[in-house]
């Protein structure tokens, strides 16, 4: 893919939204988007082979453009991504995204609607038995690594991966094929993830090929023999009485695979890596474990996995003193929002204890909140709380390493040391 270069003029600073690289370095990340909400706050970016847009930075500005759906509408470029990649979709002759990431409006909540009763907080809490014996299992398998582990790829990536599995009813043993699937998706500019690939953009079209077929094959079988998961839901959802159509039933599975469990495992990846970086606070946690829902909240505020989205603006609009015109693409970037000075108490700095995490911004707002919140925070403590009353002490035994992906992103390997009670 080619490296995306600024448009003569542009804030050079700009490049910390598109260039994968800088996702890489997310110390080096926050404090050049502190720089920006401070002179910047909403920045005009143009490089070659992307579509112009407005960067939002600071909290006040995101919510606002979360907010008023009105104004600012999903569409099938939502998410931030060179024009090529799009391109080679129809190329490709693949169909254009159409998840509820992509939807907007009455339509949107008609598609939310089909799969709103899966993840409301009564079932999301006949889940938690289901997530506590998946946790147990990978926690056990610590007994067996000899001391040492990758914590995110032996144990986050697989457990998230696990636990979506779980709930769309799916065997084990399509459990690496999904993996590859989400990261040949979301990874496609990590050269570890390029595989048999040279150009990440053919990668990502071979993904969505292999999504398609291995999708429409799940489809036939709830169909003819339905059960209770979130497969036969999907595969039998309805629309204004008909079936949903081809493309939005490909992009809803895709969309409930790949984020559903992407973004859960860099939280845990992310939010482990600030624990042993604050031993007092782990510690504190290992004595009471009642501190993981409030350590949840700061893990999802510093981690932030989906990094930003692209919103279209349909009237002329003020934002934050600037004047953005009809037509404009705005980006709203959730790890600047949640680390704003204006609204969290010393906010580059991990604190469980922290007062205002409710104020993160990491599952968006509105018609377009994460409709997999509550799973995503009941596996961040489940995990974390099992883990931590298996070991006896734990130790980075190497850097961590962030994946270099401007979309969804995060540690992608945590090597760890550790002794088990």
């Amino acid at each position: 893919m080619p490296e995306p270069i600024l448009s003569p003029g542009s804030d050079p600073r700009g490049m910390i939204f598109i260039h994968p690289e800088s996702f890489g370095d997310m110390e080096n990340w926050h404090e050049i988007a502190r720089e920006l909400r401070r002179d910047a706050p909403i920045l005009r970016v143009e490089a070659e082979g992307w579509t112009p847009f407005w960067a939002i930075t600071r909290h006040e500005d995101v919510f606002e453009v979360s907010r008023r759906s009105d104004v600012f509408f999903n569409t099938e470029q939502s998410a931030p991504s060179p024009n090529i990649t799009y391109e080679m979709l129809d190329m490709l002759g693949l169909e254009q995204p159409r998840t509820l990431v992509h939807l907007h409006g009455s339509e949107h909540d008609k598609y939310r609607k089909v799969t709103n009763d899966w993840f409301k907080p009564a079932a999301v809490k006949n889940l938690q038995a289901a997530i506590e014996q998946i946790a147990d299992e990978y926690v056990e398998k610590l007994a067996d690594m000899g001391g040492e582990c990758d914590f995110a790829q032996d144990l986050a990536v697989p457990f998230a991966i696990r636990v979506i599995m779980t709930i769309f009813g799916v065997p084990r043993s399509d459990e690496r094929f999904m993996m590859e699937l989400t990261q040949g998706l979301f990874g496609s500019a990590d050269p570890e993830y390029l595989g048999e690939f040279t150009d990440p953009l053919e990668l990502v079209g071979s993904t969505i090929s292999k999504f398609k077929d291995y999708f429409e094959a799940l489809t036939a079988e709830r169909r003819a023999h339905p059960t209770d998961d979130l497969a036969t839901v999907l595969a039998n959802g309805e629309v204004d009485g008909a079936p949903l159509g081809e493309a939005e039933l490909l992009w809803y599975y895709i969309i409930v695979a790949t984020a559903g469990h992407d973004t859960t495992s860099f939280s845990l990846s992310g939010g482990l890596e600030q624990l042993l970086a604050h031993p007092d606070q782990l510690q504190a946690l290992r004595k009471d474990p009642a501190l993981l829902g409030q350590a949840t909240e700061e893990i999802i505020r510093w981690t932030s996995p989906v990094r930003s989205f692209f919103r279209w603006v349909q009237e002329d609009v003020e934002l934050g003193g600037v004047l953005i015109p009809k037509g404009d693409v705005v980006l709203t970037s959730y790890p600047s929002a949640n680390r704003d000075e204006d609204v969290f108490i010393d906010p580059m700095n991990f604190d469980i204890f922290r007062p205002d995490s409710d104020k993160l911004l990491s599952f968006g707002l509105g018609m377009h909140f994460c409709l997999g919140a509550q799973v995503a925070r009941r596996e961040v403590r489940t995990l974390l709380g099992k883990f931590l009353d298996r070991t006896a002490s734990v130790e980075l035994a190497g850097p961590a390493v962030y994946t270099p992906t401007h979309f969804v992103s995060g540690v992608k390997h945590l090597p760890i040391s550790y002794k088990l009670k």
